[in-house]
């Protein structure tokens, strides 16, 4: 689709949002929301004409690209059939969607309990594991997001969760492995591994093993920096988890879906949680959905026993519609086996390419379509590009940096002092390579702050 232009309808577009959209994570009166006209495929476009090319896959979840065919013709067909229904009775796009994603899921995952989202999918596996355990306590890592209701908030190990944390949550945050910023100061992968399992099961020690309910990591931590886990590890807490008794829970609401260029990032590691949270890429956010994939073990906790939360709108047709839709096309046009390509032979080799030349770039690491660059002000000392939850002028770096991507015509995804590449599963070879020469080209704005 070629975009058109159009300014006075995207002036009114923005006066309206000033008027009276709330935006979230967001001072209102220092922001300024570009006006989207329109989408497709890897692209989205302003109503000045001006195209970009999306390196966030909106917040990381279209998957699929923006406007696939398929899936917009199965919302259509669904909102003519039967365009909702209470969640209490089986209906087919729901139960057909339920099929698809315990289909793919790890194990004996086969039971799957539908949200809204991700935030809400985290709150009801934390709810479901206590309830299981009769425990109270979660543990979760620093450098960490899952969700910005009270519970998820609560478990997320980043900044964002300190204007709700009251201390009241249950929740004990510990230090995951992450080499290029070890807290264990160890000297290789195998080091960090052994060192962070060591220092979390202490941690288990310390609270007391009878009080932990859940366990909850990332598969891979997205908006932390998508860190990539060391060989060993995810299998290190399995067992940690079955040694006392604690449910396991993985958190793949930005891995999930073909991300990592598998269904999910926990078949990288052939590890298998006792509950696992999903959203984004089940459907590419072309209508909200969310849910918990279930053990047996848990689901039969229930089979006698009310389970007590639920939503009005779990499973919603429309949602499941598009889900099956995404899910089918995902299998039947190889886009995950898309990511998992080029994420070996084109992203990946790229970046450290990139790498070499921009001192900026501190390390490159990533897996599919799931990247991130750390930037840094000094490669010896590792010093960040700005400082750890900078505002204002201190984040003055980043910001720069982020606007040089956007006159390229590149849609950058920045976090603290990293740049993340997640593009849709979908994108080509010559769309990688359009991007990536822009951010070649901003990544030399960075450089000018660099030692």
């Amino acid at each position: 689709m070629t975009p058109q232009t159009d300014p006075q309808a995207g002036a009114a577009v923005k006066a309206a949002d000033r008027a009276h959209v709330f935006h979230s994570w967001s001072a209102q009166e220092l922001i300024d929301p570009l006006a989207v006209a329109g989408a497709e495929g890897s692209y989205f476009w302003d109503y000045d004409g001006n195209r970009y090319l999306d390196f966030t896959s909106g917040l990381v979840f279209t998957n699929i690209g923006y406007q696939h065919p398929k899936v917009v013709a199965a919302i259509q067909e669904q909102a003519a059939k039967l365009a909702t229904f209470a969640p209490a009775f089986a209906v087919e796009a729901r139960s057909e969607a339920a099929r698809l994603i315990a289909e793919r899921t790890p194990g004996d995952l086969d039971k799957i309990f539908f949200t809204n989202g991700g935030a809400d999918a985290v709150e009801h596996a934390v709810r479901m594991a206590r309830l299981h355990t009769g425990r109270p306590k979660v543990l979760s890592a620093y450098r960490s997001y899952h969700g910005g209701t009270q519970q998820a908030i609560n478990v997320t190990g980043d900044p964002r969760r300190w204007a709700s944390d009251s201390g009241t949550a249950g929740v004990v945050h510990f230090w995951a492995p992450f080499l290029y910023r070890s807290r264990f100061y160890a000297g290789s992968e195998e080091e960090e591994c052994a060192r962070a399992l060591e220092h979390l099961e202490t941690t288990i020690a310390f609270e007391g093993p009878s009080t932990v309910a859940a366990i909850v990591l990332e598969t891979i931590p997205g908006t932390a920096g998508i860190m990539v886990p060391p060989a060993g590890y995810l299998a290190g807490v399995r067992e940690i988890c079955d040694k006392y008794g604690i449910v396991f829970v993985l958190d793949e609401v930005m891995a999930g879906f073909g991300r990592t260029g598998t269904w999910f990032a926990a078949d990288l590691y052939g590890v298998v949680p006792d509950l696992m949270t999903f959203a984004k890429g089940v459907n590419s956010g072309y209508v909200p959905l969310g849910g918990v994939a279930i053990s047996a073990e848990i689901a039969q906790t229930f089979a006698k026993r009310p389970y007590p939360g639920g939503l009005t709108y779990s499973g919603h047709p429309l949602a499941c519609a598009a889900a099956v839709a995404t899910i089918t096309a995902m299998a039947e046009e190889g886009v995950v086996e898309n990511a998992a390509r080029l994420g070996e032979t084109v992203l990946g080799p790229a970046l450290r390419e990139l790498a070499e030349r921009h001192p900026s770039v501190g390390e490159v690491r990533g897996v599919g379509m799931f990247w991130a660059l750390e930037l840094v002000r000094d490669r010896e000392t590792r010093e960040p590009l700005v400082p750890y939850n900078a505002t204002g002028e201190a984040n003055a770096p980043m910001a720069a940096f982020a606007a040089a991507a956007k006159a390229r015509g590149l849609w950058p995804f920045v976090n603290m002092n990293r740049t993340h590449v997640v593009p849709p599963c979908t994108v080509t070879e010559a769309e990688l390579k359009d991007g990536l020469t822009a951010l070649d080209a901003a990544l030399s704005v960075a450089d000018e702050h660099t030692a």
